[in-house]
């Protein structure tokens, strides 16, 4: 049987397999009056390169899972518009890059991996601006009877640790870290109540009540110090994430939207180097079940989880400016 190539398609007539070349259409990109249209904003790049590393030292492994995204935007006018591919830079050159700057570059933190590959991506001429997005999974030795495993790794499951950089052509900087998927609960220290009600409202008001959510939160370094290498972003990150959970679990919430600030606000007490926080939190329901039919009471023990539909709350936490 003949191999499918490019260019050609699958017929089948009967009971035989049958290749025929795929028609070429007459009307090229270049046929295309650029008089009437002009291209807007654009970029391209790779998505989800799944990067696995793992250096053997003599008294223990460092494993590390990183899946990282690269995307550009320059001068790339000629490949849309004409099909001139001259200055595209493959995506699987983008693919390749991480790769080996994986080799002996990724040996800090996730932030400082993607200013790397960003600052040689906006090397090249054509490329106005450089965008890599890292996200981390972690895993941790396994605990044994003799203490942690030196090459046994269990895949911690709680978050991952996210990290977004920009980089352009006249070298300005943004960083952003942050934590995706934090599910995190508070089964008491939670209200909502007092909000308005119309011909629409059922839900009643609650002084007391479950409080769950899979947040994403993410915060952004102050211009100045970004990419200066002044942030250590593995401890401004550890802090960053101890002031989540703390503020979580210690304050009394009377909405999603008044722990949001409360949350964020106490990131940036918590780190200095942070100008803003970014936090989307889904309110994942609980409702209490009523047992009354079945001869029960339910003190507020018994509770059936919902994820969809769900609220959804998006704010973001500035800092002043000085003065």
């Amino acid at each position: 049987m003949q191999r499918l190539g490019p260019g050609w398609r699958r017929r089948h007539p009967g009971p035989f397999r049958v290749w025929r070349r795929a028609r070429i259409p007459s009307a090229t990109v270049a046929d295309v009056s650029e008089g009437e249209y002009e291209l807007g904003e654009n970029r391209y790049g790779k998505s989800r390169i799944r990067l696995v590393t793992v250096r053997r030292g003599a008294a223990r492994h460092e494993l590390r899972e990183l899946t990282v995204a690269v995307a550009l935007e320059g001068d790339f006018d000629a490949a849309h518009t004409r099909g001139d591919n001259a200055g595209v830079i493959a995506t699987d050159t983008m693919k390749n890059t991480v790769y080996a700057f994986a080799r002996d570059r990724l040996t800090g933190s996730p932030e400082e991996f993607a200013i790397e590959l960003a600052r040689h991506f906006v090397g090249y001429d054509v490329v106005e601006r450089a965008i890599v997005d890292v996200s981390e999974h972690a895993w941790l030795p396994i605990p044994t009877d003799s203490g942690p495993a030196p090459d046994a790794f269990a895949r911690a499951g709680d978050l991952s640790r996210v990290a977004h950089v920009e980089i352009d052509r006249s070298g300005a900087v943004t960083v952003e870290s942050g934590v995706d998927d934090l599910t995190i609960m508070k089964t008491t220290k939670s209200a909502f109540a007092g909000f308005d009600r119309d011909q629409y409202t059922t839900l009643p008001e609650v002084e007391d009540r479950l409080m769950a959510t899979k947040m994403r939160a993410t915060w952004g370094y102050r211009p100045e110090l970004a990419g200066t290498g002044a942030v250590d972003y593995d401890a401004a990150w550890n802090g960053a994430r101890a002031a989540l959970r703390n503020s979580f679990a210690e304050h009394f919430s009377p909405s999603v939207q008044a722990s949001i600030w409360i949350m964020a606000t106490a990131v940036m007490d918590a780190e200095p180097s942070i100008d803003w926080v970014r936090m989307v939190l889904p309110n994942l329901h609980h409702w209490l079940v009523d047992l009354s039919k079945f001869g029960l009471d339910n003190p507020g023990e018994v509770f059936v989880s919902t994820t969809e539909p769900h609220g959804l709350i998006d704010a973001t936490v500035h800092r002043r400016p000085a003065g």
